[in-house]
């Protein structure tokens, strides 16, 4: 029988320790085109966060105990892997080289690329003629700050161990693909200021072949001017598609070789967004599903959860496919002989209504602002035994800041439902999946438009007419940039007494710094968020919450890796040692070996026990405790 319990309270059979000790994360799908053959990559935290490729109908694994199959490209790394007709290739950050492995015999591994630790690779293609030469992006980290790091495409001799530099001049490359025929390459490259999502391009060139010498002509960019290109793959020798945001939405768009045309691939633009921000080169958002290259599987975004569309890449025509994921993540194509493809794909029980979805329009421009909110629910408590009282709830602010949370079941969530907490996750304005309109209000408004779009979401959702939780028992939380956030809301927002706690995970505090301190690829990003330039560092210095620590009222939990090269730990501490200099509520826990984003098991359960601890004390939910 069900009983009642305050909010807050509840016990949980999901506990840290289950959801971090046998848990792993899938990364990648990878297919070997082939033999049709799919593997993944499988982050496992209680192997310290290693990487690993495993056969997935089999959950064999292909590489030793001592790899760890990641890349540091633009430091979050992506696209580690490639298998072709049965040899695995794969980025060991360990010592960053390449490296081949026969997947049917298990035999040693062979490097294919000299030693050089600065080197860093990922985003691999092979020629389809000769398999020995295989295609890559290469992050040079011989001078190693953000102006010195080079971007390039290479070449890499599988056989004769060689590195040869194929295409260079632009900032960052993504995404070569060869044709089918082996005729053509294909990338995606684009230049600082610019992310992938804002402007980048598509440039396509001959491939000429002697021997095993590869070497490209008559280059040309075919992408959209102005606007983002990205996403690229050959439907056939005639057809390259990608996605286009020129309409406002990311669409599908296709390249015609014989006429060479680019264009739109619906007829009219569809408000829906058909791709995402480029974070990671596997976030692949369609696969080719046939033997001739006239149809392909694409995913959308809409209404919060993503959906699938057949599409004929002739005529534009498209039909929606019945599916049950509402996450659908890094597609490929299987067998176009028999129209199989494979994804990345999370569901929600619907039948326990864990999640609504919510647009709220946010005074004063009325602009819509996407949260989704789910509950407090366990099915061994009825409720509160308070009458009247409202659930606490935990806003979560995503990263990115150019992120999305998504509805996907996820059972760090479900830690905090299952123990009488409300959850928000805030879509704030900056989000992708709503269009680029929706993207760009962040544009020069980062650590403001994000704030106070948080802030209102919280307190719509604590006043009539909805009325969901308890005003008083908010508590705020966000990782990296979503940390900035959370700083701002409580130092220097237009309420900063709206949250009774927060917790701050490798959050930015001094954009000043991260942008004399950061890594290549975001190290321009920043004057997009918020303005300035390299000469005028004042809105940095208006924007920064380590300049309004004193303004901190609010408990506050930190929690940092001391390895962090993107958010340093120095960050973090001096904003608890001002907090703390001055007798205010704030906790430091600085974890060993972690870099941004925590990846080992024993980080993973300590950091979420504490955090719930902290919320407990300061919320005065555990009885005779309060901060």
């Amino acid at each position: 029988m069900s009983e009642r319990t305050p909010y807050g309270s509840w016990k949980s059979p999901i506990t840290a320790e289950r959801i971090t000790g046998s848990s792993s994360s899938t990364n990648d799908v990878i297919v070997d085109a082939a033999t049709s053959v799919i593997y993944h990559l499988e982050g496992r935290p209680a192997e310290k966060g290693r990487c690993v490729l495993v056969q997935s109908e089999t959950g064999r694994e292909i590489v030793g105990k001592d790899v760890n199959v990641r890349t540091g490209v633009h430091e979050y790394g992506s696209a580690a892997a490639l298998v072709h007709d049965g040899i695995a290739y794969y980025s060991n950050i360990v010592d960053n080289r390449m490296y081949k492995v026969d997947v049917k015999d298990g035999s040693q591994a062979e490097p294919i690329t000299p030693e050089n630790k600065a080197f860093r690779y990922a985003c691999f293609d092979i020629h389809p003629t000769n398999p020995r030469l295989l295609v890559s992006v290469l992050e040079d980290h011989t001078n190693d700050t953000p102006s010195t790091v080079v971007n390039t495409l290479v070449i890499i001799d599988t056989e004769a161990k060689t590195v040869t530099s194929l295409v260079s001049g632009a900032d960052f490359y993504a995404l070569p693909k060869f044709s089918p025929d082996g005729c053509k390459l294909a990338w995606q490259h684009w230049n600082h200021p610019n992310m992938p999502w804002d402007n980048s391009q598509i440039s396509l060139a001959d491939v000429t072949l002697i021997d095993s010498s590869l070497t490209l002509s008559n280059a040309t960019t075919i992408g959209k001017d102005g606007c983002s290109n990205g996403f690229l793959a050959w439907a056939n020798n005639n057809t390259l598609a990608w996605v286009c945001d020129v309409s406002g939405f990311i669409n599908p768009w296709k390249y015609t070789v014989s006429t060479k045309k680019a264009g739109p691939l619906f007829p009219s633009p569809v408000e829906e967004d058909f791709g995402g921000a480029m974070w990671l080169f596997c976030f692949f958002p369609f696969a080719i599903v046939d033997e001739v290259g006239e149809v392909g599987v694409f995913k959308a975004y809409r209404n919060g959860r993503d959906v699938l569309y057949r599409v004929d890449l002739e005529t534009g025509d498209r039909e929606e496919i019945e599916n049950p994921y509402v996450v659908v993540e890094c597609m490929r194509s299987v067998s176009k002989s028999k129209s199989k493809f494979a994804f990345l794909g999370a569901k929600v029980d619907e039948s326990e209504k864990v999640i609504v979805g919510i647009a709220l329009k946010v005074p004063p421009s009325d602009n819509l602002l996407h949260v989704i909110y789910y509950p407090p629910h366990n099915p061994a408590y009825a409720g509160t035994s308070i009458e009247g009282e409202k659930p606490p709830c935990v806003v979560n602010v995503h990263g990115g800041p150019t992120g999305m949370a998504q509805q996907g079941l996820n059972w760090k969530i479900q830690y905090w439902t299952t123990r009488g907490f409300a959850w928000l996750d805030v879509n704030y304005g900056g989000s992708f999946g709503y269009g680029k309109e929706y993207m760009n209000r962040l544009w020069h408004g980062w650590g403001a438009v994000d704030v106070e779009d948080c802030i209102n979401a919280s307190q719509l959702l604590a006043k009539p007419p909805l009325s969901l939780i308890d005003s008083s028992r908010i508590v705020i939380r966000g990782s990296s940039s979503g940390g900035l956030t959370v700083l701002g809301a409580l130092s220097n927002s237009s309420n900063t007494e709206v949250y009774a706690a927060a917790t701050s995970l490798y959050g930015v505090t001094d954009l000043v710094g991260l942008v004399k301190d950061t890594h290549k690829f975001e190290s321009q990003y920043m004057f997009s968020l918020v303005g300035g330039s390299p000469q005028d560092m004042k809105p940095f210095e208006k924007r920064s919450p380590i300049n309004y620590v004193d303004k901190i009222t609010r408990p506050l939990l930190i929690l940092q890796g001391d390895i962090d090269r993107i958010v340093p730990k120095e960050q973090a501490e001096v904003v608890y040692e001002s907090i703390k200099k001055r007798g205010g509520v704030v906790e430091y826990k600085l974890y060993p070996g972690e870099g941004h984003g925590f990846r080992m098991k024993e980080t993973q359960c300590d950091a979420l026990e504490r955090e719930l601890d902290f919320y407990q004390r300061a919320l005065g939910i555990r009885e005779g405790v309060k901060l």
